[in-house]
């Protein structure tokens, strides 16, 4: 269902960040069905997969921001490296599964490595799965490491 109100939609682009803010008076109504599209989106998020480490993107914490506005979707993620020769099958992979998501009008990527991911980013999920796969917690290896 259509809401007049996102034709009033004004996005302010912040930066290089082209995050998308909507001015404040979008009635309540938008923002609920915003709202549910984003669950949909991280739930939708959470089966796509880093083809080098079988865990998903989101409890990896390669997903650093998600922003639905009127159906439209902007994801700002990174990699684990940003030397990953594969990066733009990840980025067409989140593209092509939030694109079916029902009531998803568009849908923006954008890749950053600024700040670099590391394993502190990793939700406990992902820190349970890696502990599972690979027999160590990465996290506290991680902290042990002199910086």
């Amino acid at each position: 269902m259509e809401h007049t109100s996102c034709y009033y939609v004004i996005y302010k682009y912040l930066g290089n960040n082209r995050i998308p803010k909507v001015n404040s008076f979008m009635v309540s109504e938008v923002g609920d069905n915003d709202k549910k599209l984003k669950d949909k989106v991280v739930e939708v998020l959470k089966n796509v997969y880093d083809p080098e480490i079988p865990i998903n993107i989101w409890d990896l914490g390669l997903v650093y921001e998600v922003n639905v506005s009127c159906g439209v979707v902007y994801i700002k993620m990174t990699l684990t490296s940003p030397m990953c020769p594969i990066a733009y099958v990840i980025v067409q992979q989140v593209t092509d599964a939030v694109s079916k998501i029902e009531g998803v009008k568009d849908v923006k990527v954008d890749l950053v490595f600024d700040p670099p991911w590391d394993p502190t980013k990793m939700t406990e999920e992902g820190r349970r799965l890696f502990k599972k796969i690979y027999g160590y917690d990465i996290v506290e290896e991680f902290r042990k490491q002199p910086r």
